[in-house]
This record gives structure tokens, C-alpha cells and sequence, in this order.
């Protein structure tokens, strides 16, 4: 039996949603398959959020992963909207939850880790 696929979705798919393809692989890899994508890419993943998930988890989210569009993905069986503040993007399914995490982009690392362990408890809960 095949896994149901969870995709994580924000407009840049550069952090929060990198962060929970990340936990989930990391956490729930046997009961899902777990993507992230964006309607934009940025170059890179936000790298407080690399630097942060290497050092609370030993997860190297730069290894497997890389900011791609919703096109790039298989089509979810569950989509997940990460919060997106003005208004999420259109994909071929219906948002199943939206967990309204708010950006820590340019923010502290202790608001940055407060978001990662929400993520975490989200995607254990799953």
C-alpha cells in the first residue's frame, strides 16, 4: 500500500514549508511522503532556518531539498497552507488545513525555533 503524499504549501517555499517537508521526513517518513512547493522559488532555502535545523535536529535540509514550484510536485492526497499572510496560492486541490505560522524570516532565532517547534508538533500530529 502506498503512502499518502503531504505537501507542504507557501508562496516562496524557502522556509516554513522546507522546514516541514523537512520535519516530516524526519519524524513521520514511515506513514507519509512528504513535499514542499511554492507559486515563486527563491535561490536558496532561508538559511537560519538550514543553520537552525542542523543544530536542533542534525537534519542537512540543503542535502535534499531546494525552493520548487507546485508543478514540480506529485499531487498531494493532503495539502497543508503554512500560513501564508495575504492569501494562498491556487493549487489543483483543496487546502485540507491551514496551520497560520507566521513568517520568522529576519526575525530572532528564538522566535525562529518557537515556529520549528510548532511545525514539529503539527507534523507529529499528523
Amino acid at each position: 500500500m502506498s503512502k499518502k503524499k503531504v505537501a507542504f504549501i507557501c508562496v516562496h517555499n524557502s522556509c516554513r514549508s522546507q522546514i516541514a517537508e523537512a520535519l516530516g521526513k524526519h519524524f513521520m517518513s514511515d506513514k507519509y511522503d512528504f513535499y514542499s512547493a511554492g507559486t515563486e522559488t527563491k535561490p536558496c532555502i532561508n538559511q537560519d532556518a538550514v543553520r537552525l535545523l542542523k543544530q536542533l535536529y542534525g537534519i542537512d535540509m540543503e542535502k535534499d531539498q531546494y525552493s520548487k514550484t507546485i508543478d514540480k510536485i506529485p499531487n498531494p492526497d493532503i495539502a497543508i497552507s503554512m500560513g501564508c499572510d495575504v492569501g494562498c496560492p491556487y493549487i489543483c486541490t483543496d487546502f485540507h488545513d491551514n496551520w497560520g505560522l507566521a513568517d520568522p524570516t529576519g526575525k530572532s532565532d528564538e522566535f525562529f525555533t518557537d515556529i520549528i517547534k510548532q511545525i514539529e508538533n503539527k507534523v507529529k500530529k499528523l
